[in-house]
């Protein structure tokens, strides 16, 4: 399979992370040496703001806090993680699987923006995030798109119905379609890979969409 940092995207609920441990198994057993990065790292104090972002210590809203700060909060959380964790592996050839990442910035804080500032938004951020900070730009892009309706039904079955659980972002539902359409936006402009995981309003088997994903990284 092709790729060095490969970036796995989707809303809350979508199964970024058990896509991010199936295509890890898949590169290790071609014996490809593998990091699995996720974000927001909470298990570092760097992501302290972030914490305190989507516990809504800034305000129950997440346009409480605009597009811009927001992003930054992320983006220190990265940084951070990268210089301590993941540079070395990186930079020696090690193959980078990140459940989430810079791209999460267009796809939530963007949202915030109204469309025709959506441009200088990616361009700000791909600016900031890959030339800026210097962190690493992924080689490919992978949307895993799951119908908002779909994806909150999930995050209720992962809760056992505790609404009080959900974060900043998973309890506002037109926040989540914002997103969505963000995120469609984001697919067309930067060439993400969208694989479709939900049908007649189900979620796709686990197997179908894990190799969904593989294909589109072989390509």
């Amino acid at each position: 399979m092709a790729g060095k940092f490969i970036v796995i995207e989707g809303l809350d609920g979508s199964g970024k992370a058990t896509q991010t441990e199936i295509l890890k198994k898949a590169f290790e057993a071609e014996g490809e040496k593998v990091l699995k990065l996720s974000f927001p790292d909470y298990n570092n104090p760097s992501s302290a703001l972030v914490k305190m972002y989507l516990g809504g210590e800034f305000g129950d809203n997440p346009a409480d806090v605009n597009a811009y700060a927001a992003s930054v909060f992320y983006t220190v959380d990265r940084i951070a993680a990268y210089l301590k964790f993941w540079k070395k592996d990186y930079e020696n050839g090690t193959v980078i699987l990140a459940d989430r990442y810079a791209t999460s910035n267009i796809i939530y804080q963007m949202s915030k923006l109204p469309e025709n500032e959506w441009d200088n938004f990616i361009a700000f951020q791909e600016d900031f995030e890959y030339k800026k900070v210097n962190v690493p730009k992924p080689d490919k892009v992978i949307y895993l798109d799951v119908e908002p309706d779909v994806s909150q039904k999930l995050l209720s079955k992962r809760y056992s119905g505790d609404e009080s659980k959900k974060d900043l972002h998973e309890k506002n539902l037109k926040f989540l379609l914002d997103c969505r359409n963000s995120a469609m936006y984001a697919v067309k402009k930067l060439g993400w890979i969208k694989i479709c995981c939900t049908e007649n309003g189900e979620m796709r088997s686990v197997e179908d969409i894990a190799e969904d994903i593989k294909t589109a990284v072989e390509g």
